[in-house]
């Protein structure tokens, strides 16, 4: 299993410690340095999994006091019906604030990391989904805001799980592969110039191609409508004058 899919696999373990009564609804988890050493992980590995499982409102983690198992039957994990441009530009808001915060002192470890996902970006072997995914989540984390971190998160449950915003999403990411990797590029050269305002600037105009781009699919879309009923109206009411 690579690096880069490793909280993964914490995660699962973690749930799984979690259904087995190890760790009971509202008890405190093991401290990260603990969980690292008892996974055999980095405790890096440990914050990105936890990370994962409060979007997922497993957990929650509370700055200075750790990360406590959520009661599932007090929780609603329900995701807001937003639409696809709601969600980008929310996804705007908080993730170019997260590239320039990521920028200030990002890891050269990170560094690599983002490049290995953009080479992922530019191939064709159906991860790029998931490439472009751990991209932006890695920014995240790299920004050092937990608040942040969880915010982007949730956002990307909404771009993952809803299906109306996914449709809009594959209908526009299909046909721009050239584009989506380019922007990544910019961003990933001004995260390693550690310059916040180039970072932000690169995220922000990712998104405003991407929200360009989702304008003209669903204004063709809207279009195509149009055509089809129309044609569906000359059927119906010019044959009748064939009779």
């Amino acid at each position: 299993m690579t690096a880069k899919r490793l909280y993964h696999s914490v995660a699962e373990q973690i749930v799984t410690m979690i259904d087995d009564g190890i760790f009971p609804p509202n008890s405190r988890l093991p401290g990260e340095r603990e969980l690292a050493e008892q996974l055999s992980v980095s405790r890096v590995t440990v914050r990105e999994a936890e990370i994962f499982l409060q979007a997922q409102g497993i957990i929650q983690v509370r700055t200075g006091s750790g990360a406590y198992v959520l009661d599932p039957s007090k929780h609603n994990g329900r995701l807001p019906n937003v639409s696809a441009f709601e969600l980008t530009e929310a996804r705007t808001l908080f993730e170019s604030e997260a590239a320039a915060l990521a920028a200030r002192d990002i890891s050269d470890e990170t560094l690599t990391l983002l490049e290995e996902y953009l080479q992922e970006l530019g191939s064709s072997d159906g991860e790029v989904e998931i490439a472009d995914r751990e991209f932006h989540r890695t920014i995240a984390s790299a920004s050092g805001n937990a608040a942040v971190r969880y915010v982007v998160e949730v956002l990307w449950r909404i771009r993952m799980e809803s299906r109306e915003v996914r449709e809009v999403y594959d209908a526009v990411c299909h046909d721009d592969a050239e584009e989506r990797e380019a922007e990544h590029r910019a961003i990933l050269d001004a995260l390693r110039a550690r310059d916040p305002a180039a970072a932000r600037n690169a995220m922000r105009e990712h998104f405003r191609r991407l929200i360009k781009s989702m304008l003209d699919v669903t204004e063709e879309q809207a279009l195509e409508e149009l055509r089809r009923k129309a044609n569906e109206s000359r059927e119906r009411f010019l044959t009748s004058f064939q009779i």
